[in-house]
């Protein structure tokens, strides 16, 4: 453990981030297929970019200091992790990984000079949303990437007979409690007249019947969001 001392604060850490320079330029880049270089911007963006909650598996990096990291780190229900050196405990819920890595390299620099902090998302746990009504296997999903509505549909098993493509309902809760109804037309969509849109977690699809009218699809609306209390809605 790096205690510290009478050296200025400057001189140790840029001898961390020249050592830390040099251990990463002496590895040898891994090749990457073009599939996997177009991907993985993909999928990290939505990682770096995802807030965490209960049941989301994290663990976290100290560079230099095995006994300040720690792997398989499950979030609980409070959304508070225990953590060396930090009493109380450390607050997650809805912060990003980068949130909580600065949060605890600020945590640990009363101990450890110029901590190197890094925090990833191992497991999702905590994100999910709906696809309900006319799809073949309705009901609640774990959101463990980013969704197209499209690919939410298809993890539905697609759209059933006498499903209505062109008045899908994409439903989001505001952080105000209030809830946000989008009418999507999957028709537009696939002519390119229209962008498709992501899923954000706790959203839910509703695929009508064709017959359905409008009253009836918002009353559908309002079951799904009494439903949606059962899995809770983002941080």
């Amino acid at each position: 453990m790096k205690y510290k001392t009478l050296i200025p604060r400057w001189i140790a850490a840029a001898a961390v981030a020249a050592l830390f320079s040099i251990v990463i330029a002496a590895q040898p880049p891994k090749p990457v297929s073009d599939e996997e270089a177009e991907l993985l911007p993909y999928y990290n963006n939505y990682l770096r970019a995802y807030h965490l909650g209960p049941e989301d598996v994290i663990s976290v990096d100290v560079f230099g200091e095995p006994n300040y990291s720690k792997t398989g780190i499950v979030i609980p229900p409070t959304a508070k992790i225990s953590y060396p050196l930090v009493s109380g405990g450390v607050f997650v819920g809805g912060k990003t990984t980068d949130e909580v890595a600065a949060e605890i390299k600020k945590r640990l620099d009363e101990y450890i000079i110029d901590p190197q902090v890094t925090v990833t998302l191992d497991k999702v746990g905590s994100a999910r949303f709906g696809v309900l009504g006319k799809v073949a296997t309705p009901g609640v999903r774990v959101m463990n990437r980013r969704y197209s509505v499209y690919e939410a549909i298809a993890e539905a098993g697609g759209i059933a007979n006498g499903g209505d493509t062109k008045r899908v309902v994409l439903l989001r809760m505001s952080r105000d409690g209030s809830f946000a109804r989008t009418m999507i037309d999957l028709s537009q969509i696939t002519k390119g007249e229209s962008e498709v849109p992501y899923l954000l977690p706790g959203d839910q699809l509703i695929v009508p019947e064709k017959k359905w009218s409008i009253s009836k699809i918002m009353e559908t609306i309002g079951k799904a969001s009494a439903a949606r209390i059962l899995f809770g809605s983002p941080f």
